[in-house]
């Protein structure tokens, strides 16, 4: 059997840089917009979050408005023995109002904190819609790594059975031992065991991105792009980056507006030393005789010292409010410096493995087959080339994943810590990767090997 349909296999695995890939601007990708927007229609949590900035609204104008007057009806009569309204002076019936009037001032001070807790609950809104679309694009990203990973895995059946079918020739002319052949049928083997678990993880994901937007959870999920359609992340300036998230993070605006609220409330209780005020008025109709009217104010007298344990408690929540900002800044400017620490590192990584891993991995491959195929080298050395190479190719692809995962993190502004799934960088887990390996120099065995190959694979 001659290698060149094999090495053919082994090109198509990962094509070469597109341009707008090496000008790192993607295709657009009409089924994630439209999964990104069913979700933000149908997700309870938004419209819970949209019902609660509704209801701090609402607030606002109630916390502006003058306290409710009272109206107080009554009799005042002589005896009991009947009524003397008409027939006696001091009898007649009552009609007031008394309408509350605070200090000037302590009610613009209420509306200005009511509004600003309202906006305070606009940023909370902003948090949930930022998270839901996060998650709509990590659901998305898990499927397409799933389903390149599942393509990878067709191919390297393909490849397997390639593999065999040369062992086979060269044990039928008696060149090369019949555990080659063995060794090659039993992986084959475990490659339809390992795309179980794969197509298992595939519907995981497809459950996820249906309950996100609300369908139901078995209703199929179309994908037009794979990971090597989707354009490396641009890596921005460390100021720009630190301006974008500080501008853009509903914790951070949230802490903003809480401390203002909170100096408003400080200046509103130092306002309450001063006393309020009740203006009434009334009318008392006597029958026969001339009413009686009435005009008075009342005058709340803070004479048991609350007030100055208002001011206290109110001072100490503003400190609070400082503190809760300057804690909430701080770790934003570190997961900005991590973000772009790690997605540097992995821009630089996935240019290795364009650029040189895995046109050198190819290369090996090529000569090892070469020299298998002429008696120089075991066909165990041609399974570890061919294991080895496809490990890159599904290194590769999770470094893809793993960037795209930190852009997606930079792009929710997440104060979660950076990276999503381990073992990106430096390839991990692939179907097959380490499945035959050389039996000399202390390498693990070709079936413990393959085992952690398809495990790795199954915990994508």
């Amino acid at each position: 059997m001659r290698p060149a349909p094999l090495l053919l296999s082994l090109v198509l695995l990962v094509p070469a840089a597109t341009p707008a890939q090496a000008a790192g601007a993607g295709p657009p990708d009409p089924v994630l917009d439209e999964l990104i927007r069913e979700a933000l229609e149908a997700r309870p949590e938004l419209r819970q979050a949209r019902s609660l900035a509704r209801a701090a609204e609402e607030r606002v104008p109630q916390a502006g408005r003058l306290p409710d007057p009272t109206l107080t009806l009554g009799i005042q009569n002589d005896g009991f023995q009947s009524i003397q309204i008409g027939k006696m002076e001091t009898s007649y019936w009552q009609v007031m109002v008394t309408q509350p009037l605070p200090w000037p001032g302590k009610q613009g001070l209420r509306a200005d904190a009511a509004g600003l807790e309202a906006k305070g609950a606009g940023a909370a809104l902003e948090r949930v819609r930022l998270s839901v679309e996060a998650d709509v694009r990590r659901a998305y990203l898990d499927l397409l790594l799933s389903r390149d990973r599942l393509t990878l895995l067709a191919k390297l059946e393909a490849l397997w059975q390639q593999s065999e079918g040369l062992a086979k020739i060269r044990y039928e002319v008696g060149e090369g031992p019949q555990s080659d052949l063995l060794r090659a049928q039993l992986e084959r083997t475990r490659l339809r065991q390992r795309r179980s678990a794969l197509e298992a993880d595939e519907r995981t994901r497809v459950q996820a991105l249906n309950r996100l937007r609300g369908r139901p959870l078995a209703e199929p999920v179309a994908t037009t792009l794979t990971l090597r359609d989707l354009a490396d992340p641009p890596l921005l300036p460390l100021e720009e980056g630190r301006a974008d998230a500080e501008a853009r993070s509903p914790e951070l605006a949230a802490a903003r507006f809480g401390r203002a609220a909170s100096e408003r409330k400080l200046d509103l209780a130092r306002r309450d030393r001063y006393p309020d005020f009740a203006v009434t008025a009334g009318v008392m109709p006597r029958g026969s005789f001339d009413p009686m009217w009435l005009l008075s104010v009342g005058i709340t007298l803070p004479v048991y010292g609350r007030q100055s344990h208002a001011v206290e408690e109110s001072l100490a929540r503003e400190r609070a409010g400082a503190d809760g900002e300057e804690a909430v800044l701080q770790l934003l400017r570190l997961r900005v410096e991590e973000r772009r620490a790690l997605l540097a590192s992995l821009l630089s990584v996935n240019q290795l493995y364009r650029s040189g891993l895995l046109v050198q991995s190819e290369a090996t491959v090529a000569s090892t087959t070469a020299q298998y195929k002429v008696g120089r080298v075991t066909f165990a050395s041609v399974l570890e080339a061919l294991a080895g190479y496809l490990a890159d190719v599904d290194g590769f692809y999770q470094s893809i994943a793993e960037a795209q995962r930190v852009a997606i993190a930079e792009r929710e502004v997440s104060l979660e810590t950076a990276g999503g799934a381990g073992g990106a960088i430096g390839g991990g887990g692939v179907p097959g990767a380490g499945a035959v390996t050389a039996p000399a120099g202390g390498a693990p065995a070709a079936g413990q090997a393959a085992e952690q190959g398809g495990a790795s694979m199954s915990r994508m």
